[in-house]
């Protein structure tokens, strides 16, 4: 057999394979269109040489018609702000406390991390997954913060927590076939910004929203057991056993999973940003590619 005999069966094993995939991902493109996912996005995956790719995986998302909610972190970015500007990171139990001085930081942070994610979205070069995208991407004030105040003789200064979502203005955005995106900033009703867990933006934007998934990325393909295997579904208490032996990777994550199946949200998915295509993955072959979180086992 001949060198261009060879190339031209290889090109069409692989239209083959991707047709025969495309049709066996029929059904989740049904099941999914015009359901309301949101997406937890931390820090790190901006940083990470996938990025490129998930913007594009999540473009196709909205091209299928799922409507989508990305709520962004900013740990990565605030921490090397602090640090270029030798200012130590404060933490208490796990949450960082937000002092007058680093509170420009996060917001510059935070602000410039929204700004990379909208023009990512905003790209359609010729020849490029994006082309002929035309997303619409929208941001505002959706989330109404409060204080975390003093807890155990700590004062967190501007830390703080979801006090209320603006749930029309989210549904009217993705009614109009925006793509949401929510930064770890909050404001309050006196026009103070505070700094919020993008763990805690998801989790309460999404019940509020009454999304029908949850969808994590972190550095793993999901959880795994001590023998390095993953996990592909567990229930939210097998997740909660996993939790209190605090010998797992995304604590934090994985909790705030449960948290969102235990309070209505119907899955919750953890996947890793450092995988490409996971997204695509965990949403369209039966296999899928992280570990997930329901309270049933179900095909979708």
């Amino acid at each position: 057999m001949s060198g261009i005999e060879r190339m031209h069966n290889n090109e069409s094993e692989t239209a083959k394979s991707m047709v025969d995939w495309f049709r066996h991902s029929a059904p989740y493109i049904h099941a999914h269109r015009e359901k309301t996912f949101v997406l937890m996005l931390p820090g790190d995956a901006l940083l990470d040489a996938q990025f490129s790719h998930t913007i594009h995986d999540i473009a196709l998302l909205n091209s299928l018609g799922v409507r989508l909610v990305l709520a962004v972190g900013a740990r990565a970015q605030i921490e090397t702000s602090l640090a270029r500007a030798h200012i130590n990171a404060k933490y208490h139990d796990g949450i960082r406390i937000t002092d007058t001085d680093s509170l420009p930081l996060v917001v510059e942070a935070a602000s410039s991390v929204r700004s990379q994610v909208e023009a990512l979205l905003s790209t359609g070069l010729i020849n490029s997954p994006m082309h002929g995208a035309q997303i619409r991407v929208t941001g505002g004030n959706f989330i109404t913060a409060k204080p975390i105040g003093v807890r155990d003789g700590v004062d967190f200064h501007h830390t703080g927590e979801v006090r209320r979502v603006d749930v029309n203005a989210i549904h009217d955005a993705l009614d109009n076939d925006a793509i949401v995106v929510l930064p770890c900033l909050g404001y309050s009703a006196s026009g103070e910004i505070f700094n919020l867990s993008i763990e805690h933006v998801a989790t309460v934007v999404a019940q509020a929203i009454h999304a029908d998934k949850l969808i994590a990325f972190i550095a793993d393909s999901g959880v795994h057991t001590n023998k390095n295997i993953l996990l592909r579904e567990l229930i939210p208490s097998q997740a909660r056993s996993l939790l209190q032996k605090k010998n797992i990777a995304a604590c934090s994550t994985l909790d705030a999973c449960c948290l969102a199946v235990e309070n209505g949200i119907e899955r919750a998915h953890l996947i890793s940003y450092r995988e490409n295509g996971s997204l695509l993955s965990e949403l369209f072959t039966r296999k899928g590619s992280g570990t997930l979180i329901a309270h049933d086992s179900a095909e979708f």
